[in-house]
């Protein structure tokens, strides 16, 4: 079992990356945000989830604890599947917590594959999963980097159902000015930047 991997990066194709360490090279998915944070030839560390079942044998890269911890949660919830899961772990853990909170379901089923009986499951289990690991709260709570406008889930569930992944909608929605309050002013400056 992996614990860890630290190599020399080499970026695929979204969400995969390549990790050399010592002359082998491992293949590697990632969130939608570890990705877009990795550099070609840098040397990092990934924290590391093998996935194994009768028909498949996959490695999932973290930059922290806390990110595979979530992972492994989500693999344990009935209907959630490593592609699922790794998309949920694409969301700043302070934009999930929101999403718990306030039960807002349009932020899950904007996530391909989540419909609404399994948003309104994955809801009761995310707040059971906050509940069971306050640290991730006060973890996102100190490393809630991004604006209301980085996350704004209306801003996300539109351009979704608009067809545009999630990473790609992040990562647009991370570029556009802080000063643009109104979802529609975001959604617009998100498009034009597509």
């Amino acid at each position: 079992m992996f614990y860890a991997l630290t190599g020399t990066v080499k970026k695929l194709p979204l969400v995969q990356v390549a990790v050399d360490v010592s002359g082998v090279s491992y293949l590697l998915s990632v969130p939608h945000s570890v990705w877009d944070r990795l550099r070609d030839g840098s040397r990092e560390t990934l924290i590391i989830h093998t996935f194994v079942r009768e028909d498949r044998l996959e490695l999932f890269g973290f930059s922290m604890p806390e990110e595979r911890s979530l992972f492994v949660e989500l693999l344990n919830i009935s209907g959630i599947g490593p592609k699922i899961a790794l998309e949920l772990c694409s969301i700043p853990m302070h934009m999930l917590v929101e999403v718990a909170h306030t039960d807002n379901i349009g932020a899950l089923t904007a996530i391909k594959g989540i419909g609404r009986k399994t948003a309104e499951k994955l809801l009761v289990d995310l707040k059971s999963l906050f509940e069971k690991h306050p640290e991730w709260i006060t973890l996102q709570r100190s490393n809630a980097t991004g604006s209301p406008a980085n996350f704004d889930a209306d801003a996300i569930a539109a351009l979704t159902s608009l067809g545009y992944d999630q990473g790609t909608v992040l990562s647009a929605l991370k570029s556009i000015p802080p000063t643009l309050k109104k979802t529609e002013e975001r959604v617009a400056a998100a498009l034009r930047s597509l």
